[in-house]
């Protein structure tokens, strides 16, 4: 069975009801005028069997977010979908005739079943395997009404399980809400030898239906189904065969799949298209990287074949070329490839109708730099590791309007860039024999670090490797794993030509730990700063901007005194909801701009789904200051449930929600191809899955459900106590008492008896944990 239990009687379908009802009170994205509101559409481009658009083909619906194959998965792929989206439905049969839809033939997993009837398990053996579980010919349609579906991906959130969904009828998917038009269907009938075997007539209950529901599609994996019904289903009736593994035999015909392959000829004959896995066109490598494409489509077009890709689905590892980006990945199939199939088959729809209404032709004219901008997060972090020459053209090349360095100061005064003083978090400093270096420095953590104060330039530059951040790889999600350790690390002063000479709006320069390296290094870092951009020209020219973050005020402060001409933009504290009028006057004084943290300050959210959007955006804004939100990622456990595991949808809602200065984010690519996209300047007639999705519409509809999300008390407002700082101290001499970390020490030199005998068992638990995450 799926995650959860607890699962009640009683009416059944209650979320479904809930969300036709919020679509009338426009609580969601309103679907009443979705045909006629999608705009017009332009002369196809599409190099698919017709020269029409591809179909989104939902399978089970958004089964994505809801349970497969219930109606309020059903419903949501309608509302947030293409116009067209046909409805994907695996076929079961009861013991008394009925065609359900479940999305596995083995009911075990998917429904509560086992909780309702645990003495009623079987065993049956199908296409020559042994399963055990619940299966629906041992049930009459009234045996499983107390039945309800379940999320049966364990990845996702369950909390639907306890909205009891009934299992759905074939006929149930015509009378759906009617606030939407009449669905078109696609009926997947995957096991037809299995039930004739048990005396149940799948052909026999095809044909009955066709006269109560309208079907589009229809398609199996036995070729041997579809023959014996082609020339009995409906002319507008397409038949498409499914090839699985290439090994495994097509019973019904007894031949391999992979001969099949080769014999589209005879395909043809039956059906009207075929059905593949993705990695029949792009195939895959061990390590999760793309071959070259095979020739199947091409193949399948010149048979006369349709073809549709099936797979989809936006929470999963797809291959690591797509930079986590689902969006990028159905681009490959339907133009970027140079190709384009008739369809996809896929649990997120909205994304696929992105990608087919908005993204497959894309203007591709130079970046204008017009606002928000984009600005990368320590470079093309996404792809490459931090700050590398990699990350930084990466980030140019994708459109980055604005470059960022997080300034790092060395033992010999060499200013870098890199995202953390502490080495430890993205070189591989623990592998070398600097990591004897590892000390406590209370000012900056409270754990042992390799700082970079610690090492001189030439240490860094010629020793040691850098290594790629993967923030959510405790979930086992790792980034670009062939480049781990490529790229090489820049001085402050090599960053700063590059951002001279390259096609950008200006660069960012990121100021942290500026009272450490004053008063215990003896370096002061904003003089240090103003040196370096005047040295590389930046005071003598107005084309390229320069901005300054930090998230101290004292540093900004100082700027300000000492009038300069950058922009000042502060980071607000992570966690705050809402912000004072006393704070916004402090900020003011010192700052033209502000960062807010997405993930823990735009909104108020439970276990992944948001609560309510907070005051700060609005509230920023109306005082004036220049808003810019961090950090955008791609992979899908980074953004809230409302989002859909698309970095794009979440991407459009910042875009027309707020009026953002800049998106900060590790993956440029993916914002600046939002930016060039077709839809989002159709005003009235944008289409409805490019319009912004109503954050909050996903814990309504659990509301009054066991799996309803703990509610949250409003998150902490900002004031101006913690806005205003002490000013930074003067900067002490350098080899003196109070000039380094360590007394009259050498910055760069080892510790002392007393930091190393402090900071042993620590620097011991930090070493072997850190090898074990590499």
């Amino acid at each position: 069975m799926g995650r959860g239990g607890g699962y009640g009687g009683g009416g059944g379908g209650g979320v479904a009801a809930s969300l036709a009802a919020l679509l009338c009170c426009g609580c969601v994205t309103l679907a009443l005028a979705a045909a006629a509101a999608q705009g017009p559409r332009l002369p196809s481009a599409y190099k698919t069997l017709s020269g029409d658009a591809p179909r989104v083909v939902a399978k089970g619906g958004f089964s994505g977010v809801f349970p497969d194959s219930s109606s309020a998965a059903y419903l949501f792929a309608l509302m947030e979908s293409a116009p067209d989206t046909t409805l994907w439905c695996d076929v079961q049969l009861t013991k008394d005739g009925v065609g359900v839809c479940l999305r596995d033939i083995n009911m075990q997993n998917g429904t509560s079943v086992a909780q309702q009837y645990p003495a009623r398990k079987r065993t049956y053996v199908i296409d020559g395997v042994r399963k055990t579980g619940w299966f629906a010919l041992d049930f009459t349609m009234a045996e499983l009404q107390p039945v309800f579906l379940t999320q049966a991906i364990y990845s996702r959130p369950d909390h639907f399980d306890f909205a009891e969904y009934r299992i759905l009828s074939v006929a149930d998917l015509q009378s759906l809400p009617s606030i939407v038009k009449q669905p078109s269907v696609w009926l997947n009938v995957q096991h037809d030898i299995f039930y004739k075997e048990h005396g149940l007539n799948m052909r026999n209950y095809i044909l009955s239906i066709q006269k109560n529901v309208s079907v589009d599609y229809i398609s199996s994996p036995e070729l041997g189904f579809l023959q014996n019904i082609s020339g009995r289903v409906r002319r507008k009736t397409k038949l498409v065969f499914s090839f699985l593994d290439k090994a495994l035999l097509d019973n019904s015909i007894n031949q391999t799949y992979g001969s099949l392959l080769s014999n589209l000829t005879f395909v043809k004959s039956i059906a009207s298209g075929i059905m593949v896995p993705k990695i029949y066109i792009w195939p895959v490598t061990k390590d999760n990287y793309l071959k070259a494409h095979t020739s199947i489509v091409a193949e399948a077009h010149s048979a006369g074949l349709e073809i549709y890709a099936s797979d989809f689905a936006n929470d999963r590892v797809i291959p690591y070329n797509y930079s986590y980006d689902p969006l990028a990945e159905y681009l490959n199939f339907i133009s970027d490839g140079g190709f384009s199939v008739d369809g996809v088959l896929s649990e997120h729809p909205i994304t696929a109708s992105e990608a087919i209404g908005c993204f497959a032709n894309l203007n591709s004219s130079k970046t204008d730099h017009g606002e928000p901008l984009i600005i990368s997060h320590n470079g093309a972090s996404g792809d490459y590791p931090d700050c590398t020459d990699l990350a930084y053209h990466s980030a140019i090349n994708d459109g980055a309007d604005v470059i960022d360095c997080p300034v790092q100061v060395t033992s010999d005064g060499t200013l870098m860039c890199m995202s953390s003083i502490n080495l430890l978090d993205t070189t591989n400093v623990q592998r070398t024999p600097f990591s004897s270096r590892a000390s406590v420095v209370s000012e900056i953590q409270a754990t042992p670090g390799v700082f970079t104060f610690n090492l001189t330039w030439d240490d860094i530059n010629s020793s040691i490797q850098p290594k790629i951040s993967s923030p959510l790889s405790k979930y086992y999600i790792v980034r670009n794993p062939r480049y781990t350790n490529q790229g090489k690390f820049l001085k402050l002063s090599d960053f700063l030509a590059m951002g001279m000479d390259k096609d950008l709006s200006g660069v960012m320069i990121i100021i942290e730990n500026a009272a450490f390296l004053a008063k215990s290094l003896g370096i002061d870092i904003i003089d240090s700063v103003n040196a370096a951009l005047s040295a590389a020209g930046y005071d003598n020219q107005t084309a390229k901007g320069v901005l300054i973050q930090s998230k101290d005020s004292a540093v900004l402060v100082k700027l300000k005194q000492q009038k300069t001409k950058c922009k000042l933009v502060y980071t607000l504290p992570s966690g705050i909801g809402d912000v004072s009028t006393s704070s916004l006057e402090a900020v003011k004084k010192f700052a033209d701009a502000v960062v807010v943290d997405k993930d823990n300050s735009v909104f108020t959210s439970s276990l992944a789904f948001i609560i309510r959007q907070n005051n700060l955006m609005k509230d920023l804004q109306s005082a004036g200051l220049a808003v810019y939100a961090q950090v955008f990622r791609n992979e899908f456990l980074s953004q809230p449930y409302d989002f859909f595991a698309d970095a794009t949808v979440e991407i459009n809602y910042y875009f027309q929600s707020f009026n953002l200065s800049g998106i900060i984010t590790d993956f440029p690519k993916t914002v600046t191809r939002y930016k060039k996209n077709t839809c989002t300047g159709l005003g009235n007639d944008m289409p409805n899955y490019m319009q912004t999705v109503p954050v909050g519409s996903l814990d309504q509809l659990l509301q009054n459900s066991k799996g309803q999300p703990p509610s949250m008390p409003p998150m902490p407002t900002l004031n101006a106590s913690n806005v205003e700082e002490t000013p930074l101290p003067p900067v002490a001499p350098r080899n003196e008492p109070g000039g380094s970390p360590w007394g009259a020490e050498t910055p760069g030199a080892p510790p002392s008896d007393t930091h190393k005998a402090t900071a042993s068992t620590g620097i011991l638990f930090v070493m072997a944990f850190a090898a074990l995450l590499i």
